[in-house]
C-alpha cells in the first residue's frame, strides 16, 4: 500500500522559476505598450478619456500622429475632415403645397471644441445635430416662399438662407459648416407644369415688348431723319436766288469751256444763262 504521506513534492528547479517570471514580465511590458500607444492617422483628431481623473481632457484635442498615453485611459478617435450630409425632405411651402428637395451640407467638427463635442453629443453628434439642423432650417425657410418663387426666381436666395440658419444652430454645438447644396426641388406635377406656362406667357409678353419698342425706335429714327431733310431742303431753297443761280451757272459753263470736247457758246440767253451748242 503507497503511503501518500511520505511522498514528496517535486520542487522546480530556481532556474525554471526565473524564466517563468521573467516572462510574464515580458508579457506585462507588452501588453502595458500596446494599451498605452496610439496612433491617429490623417484626417482625424483624437479626445482622451481619463480613467482616474476627471474625464474627458476639455483642454486638449490630440492631432495626428503617435501618442503614448496611461494604459487605463481611452483614446476616441474622430473624422475632423469635411463631411457630408445628404437629405431627402418634403416640405410645404408658405401657401401649404409640399415640395421635395433633395439638399446636402458640408460640415466638419470643430477641432478645438473636439473634447466639447464628445462631451455634450458623442460620437452621433451627425445624427442628433446636424441633420435635424439642416432639416430645421430647411423647412423654416421654404415655409416663407411660393412654389413659383421657390421654382425659378429665388432658389439661390433659399439656398443662402438655408445654409445661415443651419449655420446658427451648428456653431452653438461645435460644428462648423461649410456648404448648403440645394441639389434638387421637385414640385407637384400640375403645380410644375402651370408655373411653366405661366413663364412662357410672361416670356412671350417680354419678347413682344421687346419688338414693339424696336419698331417704336425704327420709326422714330426714320422720322428724324426724314424732319432732317426736309430742314437741310428749306435751308437750301431759301438760299438759291436768282443772282446766285446764274452764278452758278456761269461758273459750270466756264469748267465746260475749258474741255477739250468741240462746243459753240453762246453768252446770253433771255433769261442771261450761256448757253452751249455743238457739242459732239
Amino acid at each position: 500500500m503507497v503511503d501518500y504521506q511520505q511522498m514528496e513534492m517535486p520542487v522546480f528547479p530556481k532556474n525554471i522559476l526565473k524564466i517563468v517570471i521573467g516572462a510574464l514580465v515580458v508579457i506585462a511590458a507588452i501588453v502595458f505598450i500596446v494599451k498605452s500607444s496610439i496612433t491617429i492617422d490623417g484626417g482625424e483628431g483624437g479626445v482622451l478619456f481619463e480613467t482616474f481623473s476627471d474625464g474627458i481632457n476639455t483642454e486638449r484635442t490630440y492631432n495626428e500622429g503617435f501618442h503614448f498615453i496611461a494604459p487605463w485611459n481611452k483614446m476616441i478617435i474622430y473624422e475632423v475632415r469635411q463631411q457630408q450630409v445628404v437629405e431627402k425632405m418634403a416640405v410645404l411651402s408658405s401657401n401649404g403645397l409640399e415640395i421635395s428637395l433633395d439638399i446636402s451640407a458640408w460640415f466638419q467638427p470643430l477641432y478645438s471644441k473636439l473634447a466639447s463635442l464628445h462631451q455634450e453629443k458623442g460620437l452621433g453628434y451627425i445624427d442628433q445635430v446636424v441633420k435635424p439642423a439642416l432639416r430645421s432650417a430647411t423647412r423654416s425657410v421654404i415655409g416663407r416662399y411660393t412654389p413659383e418663387e421657390i421654382y425659378s426666381t429665388k432658389r439661390d436666395a433659399i439656398q443662402l438662407e438655408i445654409q445661415e440658419e443651419t449655420k446658427v444652430i451648428l456653431d452653438k454645438q461645435f460644428v462648423q459648416l461649410n456648404e448648403i447644396l440645394v441639389r434638387d426641388i421637385t414640385l407637384p406635377p400640375t403645380i410644375k407644369t402651370a408655373i411653366e406656362s405661366k413663364l412662357k406667357q410672361e416670356q412671350e409678353s417680354l419678347e413682344y415688348e421687346f419688338k414693339l419698342q424696336k419698331a417704336h425706335k425704327e420709326a422714330e429714327k426714320v422720322r428724324i431723319e426724314a424732319e432732317g431733310k426736309a430742314a437741310a431742303n428749306r435751308i437750301l431753297s431759301a438760299s438759291l436766288t436768282p443772282n446766285i443761280l446764274q452764278e452758278k451757272g456761269i461758273e459750270a459753263t466756264l469748267k465746260l469751256s475749258e474741255s477739250p470736247n468741240s462746243k459753240v457758246i453762246v453768252i446770253g440767253g433771255k433769261d442771261g444763262m450761256p448757253l452751249i451748242l455743238g457739242n459732239n
